[in-house]
């Protein structure tokens, strides 16, 4: 699955993109934060307030609690305003 992750959130994760093999229990995007979260303090930083990501599961934006499996990729960005 591609990860992609986008402005601030990009920033603080250190990375623009990867490719990553999910284990199991890896359900919804809520758990994939979750399990990102774990994954080191700069992942701890890009998510540490939840409420102020949005998220995008190939190319549709998706809640937290929305299930991912069989998704191709996955975006992480903050809120976008107009102008």
């Amino acid at each position: 699955m591609k990860i992609l992750y986008f402005a601030w959130v990009r920033q603080k994760a250190g990375i623009a993109e990867e490719d990553i093999d999910l284990p199991p229990e890896v359900k919804t995007l809520s758990d994939l934060v979750h399990w990102l979260k774990a994954r080191g303090p700069e992942f701890e930083a890009a998510f540490a307030d939840i409420k102020s990501v949005r998220a995008a599961i190939d190319q549709t934006h998706a809640k937290l609690d929305a299930r991912i499996e069989g998704a191709k990729e996955i975006a992480f960005f903050p809120p976008v305003t107009g102008g």
